[in-house]
């Protein structure tokens, strides 16, 4: 028996939920979709379908922000649980990336969004998460607020820190650390119009590095990336008929 809690353990965990990944097949018949509820109701339908969890043909753009955002924070909080403890608190640190958009924009002294009132950031931000010096989401907002900028590299920065090991004696995830830079690097650029094509280099770039890690500890943040766009995939589709019914889908 594999024991829980060890790399075995977690890679068997993480190979199977690869396994279970849309292809683009399963992509382009949902995206092929024009009402919300149909869509939905395919969504459901594939793997995809328990970052749905709850969702009606009739949520609103807040309920479907929510609903991903927990989706994901669970997905993190199961893979944590599934490494070896040395690992679990650099995996737990990845729940807030999806955070540091949000973080950002309160850090420049934006308006509140309103489904944050029922998210968990929001919580965490209004109660405390255990003081800054712990980490958290306050810890990010007050550092952001002298520099919002560097909201991403501080958070980089205590990532670093929860490792148990140096970046650099992990070759897996220095290569990932660099694709995903490279990848951001681009994504910036000024001339950046479509990040269809961004994303979907990334995808593969992601679907490599993951078939190489073979029981080492980067394949659980190299799977977090990968969900990460899913989730982003998923989310613009259902957000433009939400938002946008009557807008053309893409061919």
């Amino acid at each position: 028996m594999i024991e829980a809690g060890s790399l075995e353990y977690a890679h068997a965990r993480l190979g199977a939920r690869f396994g279970e990944r849309p292809d683009e097949l399963a992509w382009r018949r949902i995206e092929m979709i024009r009402d919300i509820g149909a869509m939905l109701d395919a969504t459901r339908g594939s793997p995809l379908g328990a970052w749905i969890a709850g969702l009606g043909p009739d949520a609103d753009a807040h309920a479907v922000e929510l609903a991903l955002r927990a989706h994901l924070r669970q997905r993190v909080m199961a893979i944590a649980a599934w490494m070896p403890p040395p690992w679990r608190a650099s995996v737990e640190w990845c729940a807030l990336c999806m955070d540091l958009p949000v973080l950002q924009h309160l850090a420049r002294g934006g308006r509140v969004p309103p489904w944050l009132r029922d998210d968990p950031l929001g919580a965490a931000l209004r109660e405390g998460d255990g003081g800054h010096a712990d980490g958290g989401p306050r810890f990010l907002l007050a550092a952001g607020k002298r520099d919002p900028d560097r909201i991403a590299a501080i958070w980089r920065a205590e990532w670093h820190r929860r490792l148990p090991v140096p970046v650099a004696s992990a070759p897996l995830l220095a290569d990932l650390v660099r694709v995903l830079g490279e990848h951001a690097t681009a994504f910036r650029q000024p001339w950046q119009v479509e990040g269809g094509s961004l994303r979907r280099a990334l995808h593969v770039r992601l679907t490599r590095l993951f078939r190489r890690a073979l029981l080492d500890p980067a394949a659980a943040f190299i799977f977090l990336a990968l969900s990460a766009l899913d989730r982003e995939r998923l989310r613009g589709e259902i957000l433009r008929r939400v938002v946008f019914p009557r807008l053309p889908l893409a061919s």
